[in-house]
């Protein structure tokens, strides 16, 4: 494969951030490894590296997991622990890769993951076909609102590459899938040890007729996955450089969290609930006519109001929900149990502020997906819906209208350690 592009054509890329998710031992990191092996996204002092950590472990060919596995205790247990991010690119697209665990205890990882991630890879073992940890990190990726998921059903070698394990592990997970809200998924079979289907076509599967897991993420279809109707444009910091060249000078610089900002909109910035129009859009040192979501850029107003870290930039007709009472699914990180009551600090967009557990509602149970309402409180790695009670409104689009606007993650108070990710509910 050709990866030869310039540095201009590289930042006009289209980026795809995607997530690998899986039981021990699937083949999560071999996948990865093969992947940046066969598109040549490697330097030689990589291979060189791997090749030479390989031959010290004494194994007979070069160990491709070893390009993800970086932590100590990774290559000593031949397993991943942390989420490892890899980055490569092919003529194509950039692509962000998050290797995440699949360890029952490093849930908590894959969400972290997989939060912002436009596809997910769900990785099988032909062997064992759909376990436990497939329907979890299925329902995750349901409930994170992952658009386009791959079903990867690997080491399709060890069953004799065989159609029929394929279409009945296909057809079990199908039939599990559509009780989730999993609205793209595909099926490759694949041998990630071999490179079977991985850039290139098996010629071991010529009863397979798709694409390989590469024309997967080079070619499907992204540019829809965010929220292009609901302006929303979040402010990180206020621009005021206070210099006799820029005396009056004031910009809001953030990120676009949803729809198009042009110059000239009435907007309204919350929660003061000013009013006015969009004067200038910078990016550095370029005037743009618009902004659109996921651009980060610093927005000038015609009048001069308060606006502050956390304020929201929205079109004056159209505002997002506010609520001090905020339903939401959660998934538990802490390694504490949660419990009624307690009190935690709410990070959502760039604001922070205090919260209260009022109510849990049900934890789910992730291998039938039903909801057991007699539990009082959720253990690390389980998903519940929970009603939160903020000590002021915050303002929010529900998860499934704007991932961004949509989520949050609680902080213990007395540790400032992230114990739950949440996504609100219309």
């Amino acid at each position: 494969m050709d990866v030869s592009f310039n540095s201009e054509d590289y930042l006009k890329m289209e980026l795809l951030r995607f997530t690998t998710a899986g039981s021990v031992d699937d083949g999560k990191s071999t996948l990865i490894g093969r992947l940046l092996y066969d598109s040549k996204s490697l330097f030689q002092d990589q291979i060189e590296s791997i090749t030479n950590t390989s031959i010290r472990k004494g194994e007979q060919t070069l160990n491709l997991a070893y390009f993800t596995d970086g932590l100590k205790a990774e290559l000593e247990q031949g397993i991943t622990i942390d989420v490892a991010y890899r980055y490569f690119a092919t003529p194509k697209r950039k692509f962000i890769i998050a290797d995440t665990p699949g360890h029952i205890q490093y849930t908590r990882n894959m969400v972290t993951g997989a939060s912002t991630a436009n596809l997910a890879i769900i990785l099988i073992d032909a062997r064992k076909g759909i376990v436990e940890q497939t329907k979890r990190h299925s329902l995750i990726a349901s409930l994170l609102g992952i658009p386009h998921i791959l079903v990867c059903i690997n080491k399709m070698d060890l069953v004799d590459y065989d159609e029929e394990t394929f279409e009945k592990i296909k057809k079990e997970y199908t039939d599990f899938a559509t009780k989730l809200e999993i609205k793209d998924f595909h099926f490759i079979p694949i041998s990630a040890l071999h490179g079977d289907n991985i850039v290139e076509k098996s010629t071991n599967m010529d009863w397979y007729q798709g694409g390989t897991l590469m024309y997967m993420l080079e070619n499907i279809h992204i540019a829809n996955d965010h929220n292009f109707i609901d302006a929303r444009f979040n402010v990180q910091y206020v621009i005021r450089p206070q210099s006799d060249d820029f005396h009056d000078y004031r910009a809001y610089s953030g990120i676009m969290m949803g729809g198009v900002l042009r110059v000239n909109d009435a907007v309204k910035v919350l929660p003061s609930g000013f009013s006015s129009t969009i004067k200038a859009i910078h990016f550095g040192e370029e005037n743009w006519n618009e902004a659109v979501v996921p651009r980060s850029c610093s927005i000038l107003l015609n009048d001069d109001i308060d606006v502050s870290r956390g304020d929201m930039i929205v079109r004056e007709n159209n505002v997002p929900k506010s609520t001090q009472d905020v339903d939401a699914m959660i998934c538990w990180m802490g390694e504490k149990p949660l419990e009624l009551n307690q009190k935690f600090i709410i990070k959502h967009n760039c604001n922070e502020l205090k919260a209260i557990v009022k109510e849990l509602h049900y934890k789910m149970d992730i291998n039938n997906l039903s909801r057991l309402s007699e539990e009082t409180s959720l253990q690390m790695n389980d998903i519940g819906r929970i009603k939160l009670r903020t000590t002021k409104p915050i303002f929010f689009d529900g998860y499934k209208k704007n991932r961004n606007t949509g989520s949050f993650i609680l902080i213990d108070e007395s540790t400032m350690v992230t114990v739950g990710a949440g996504m609100i509910l219309d």
